[in-house]
């Protein structure tokens, strides 16, 4: 059934009950995962994703040189940013379950879309780490979508920055992103459309629609994805939409790592200088 986008008003509601600039229920979650690096699980409404982070670690080729060629190299499955020996290598692996959408549909790891997902997400965590502090090793961050509602590669970047925090890996501040759309209700007239910021899957697949990363509080542009045809007129506010959208979205993933950093301090696992006990 086609979205009915003729009651799209900035004084009306929206299809979930939200308002034009309201983000859907955000859950998040640190060190979910005692064995990894660096752990997160991230709800945006009923987009779920969870992601795992190792590294930094040695380079696999440096590893076989010294074991004397005993490491067999993995087949690769996942993006990778900024390869070079003098900064660390950043490999991105996505997996979509097969439940996660009505499609009920498991996408393989050679599916363009992954590996368009992929990309991107390793080139803008390469440019935000300090990966020059990290030599000739690898930071491989692995990612589990568990259920599509839209907004998926917004949902993602922020799930990798909150595992990246977790892992302790220098950055220079939150990558976090939102996504926003703009209401199809007057084409002729791009200065009267409506933004519309956190698009659920519905809203995604019937109206244009912009993925926007920023570099924490500030408007710092990391990620521009536009995969949909949209007036030029349009565009600018749908992007200030989605950077303020942004704003919200980074004083929630602070606050979720704030609480876990006192909870910490409390059961004993540091020390108030914020110093690990031996």
């Amino acid at each position: 059934m086609p979205l009915d986008t003729s009651t799209y008003n900035m004084a009306l509601l929206r299809v979930d009950g939200r308002r034009w600039n309201e983000l859907r229920q955000l859950r998040g979650q640190i060190r979910t995962q005692a064995a990894a690096d660096g752990s997160s699980y991230l709800e945006m409404g009923n987009t779920k994703v969870m992601c795992v982070v190792s590294g930094p670690s040695e380079d696999g080729k440096q590893q076989q040189r010294r074991g004397g060629g005993a490491a067999a190299s993995g087949s690769g499955g996942g993006g990778g940013g900024q390869g070079q020996g003098a900064n660390a290598e950043v490999l991105v692996s996505i997996v979509v379950a097969g439940f996660s959408s009505v499609e009920r549909k498991r996408r393989a790891r050679g599916d363009k879309r992954i590996q368009e997902l992929q990309s991107t997400l390793s080139r803008a965590l390469a440019a935000t780490l300090h990966t020059y502090l990290f030599p000739r090793s690898s930071i491989s961050i692995s990612l589990h979508v568990l259920s599509q509602d839209g907004s998926l590669l917004a949902a993602l970047v922020n799930a990798s920055t909150l595992a990246l925090v977790d892992a302790g890996i220098p950055m220079a501040d939150y990558l976090v992103s939102c996504s926003a759309g703009s209401t199809s209700s007057h084409a002729s007239s791009a200065e009267r459309a409506d933004p519309l910021i956190d698009l659920n899957a519905q809203e995604e697949t019937e109206l244009p629609s912009v993925t926007l990363a920023t570099l924490g509080a500030s408007d710092r542009v990391g990620v521009l994805v536009c995969e949909s045809r949209v007036q030029i007129g349009r565009l600018e506010g749908m992007m200030a939409a989605a950077a303020d959208g942004c704003k919200s979205v980074r004083a929630y993933l602070d606050s979720v790592v704030r609480e876990k950093g006192r909870k910490m301090v409390e059961g004993g696992e540091v020390v108030d200088d914020g110093m690990r006990k031996n």
